[in-house]
């Protein structure tokens, strides 16, 4: 589910997910949590390298490597790719906060 922010972005940051939505053909909206999501994967994975989540920076700097070489993705095959980004990002969070409330008791 969605929830609406209203989000202030430094004008570098909001030019830096402008010109990823547009050279993928994104919406800002999109291309804002997908870009989250992958930090949360990436923070997560860098501070508790034990976090067993499937798909690390590595895998994603290879998945984005083989989207641009492709000519064409459907709008399917788009679609499952972020579903596994965000899935991953999800359990990331939730590992994340587990950890810390941890370190707090």
């Amino acid at each position: 589910m969605l929830k609406r922010y209203q989000v202030l972005l430094n004008d570098w940051i909001a030019d830096y997910i402008k010109f990823l939505a547009e050279r993928y053909d994104w919406s800002f909206s999109e291309t804002l949590r997908l870009v989250v999501a992958v930090e949360i994967i990436g923070w997560v994975s860098a501070n508790y390298p034990k976090s067993k989540l499937k798909i690390s920076n590595m895998d994603l700097v290879k998945r984005h490597s083989e989207y641009l070489k492709k000519s064409k993705t459907t709008e399917e095959e788009f679609h499952k790719a972020m579903s596994t980004i965000y899935f991953e990002a999800r359990k990331a969070v939730e590992f994340y906060i587990g950890q810390e409330t941890k370190k707090k008791k």
